[in-house]
């Protein structure tokens, strides 16, 4: 079954290529250009796992990240934050918003691929408990 990634940032090339890096993997990718479009998506097709930007109009990704984990249902789903902010203090405020890992722009493809199915290993693998948090930079 294809699993469900949803990728939220402002900026269109970073989407493009997170899609297309996804698809190429056999993953079913949504996206959104701002926070409150995001969370929209979240709520209406439960994605696998989310990919958010920190730095967007409106509401930031650190203010996603707080909604998303004060929803009982939306809480569950991964998050890895996508930045360019790489400061520990930016790292330690995602982390601390319920973010459960931290990549730094520019990224690989197949550092986030890695990234990726590490997460949705591990939620299939105990659906019941949170994955753990890393950063990464």
């Amino acid at each position: 079954m294809k699993k469900t990634i949803l990728t939220i940032d402002d900026q269109a090339d970073i989407r493009r290529l997170v899609r297309m890096t996804l698809e190429y993997d056999g993953y079913t990718v949504l996206e959104a250009s701002e926070g409150a479009e995001g969370l929209a998506l979240a709520r209406s097709r439960r994605p696998d796992l989310i990919l958010l930007d920190v730095m967007m109009p409106g509401i930031d990704g650190l203010m996603v990240g707080k909604t998303l984990q004060a929803d009982p249902v939306l809480c569950r789903i991964p998050v890895i934050m996508l930045t360019a902010l790489d400061r520990d203090s930016d790292v330690d405020a995602g982390l601390e918003v319920g973010v459960r890992a931290y990549l730094c722009k520019p990224f690989g493809p197949v550092e986030l691929l890695q990234m990726i199915e590490s997460f949705i290993q591990e939620a299939q693998s105990t659906p019941d408990s949170a994955p753990s948090a890393f950063p990464s930079r």
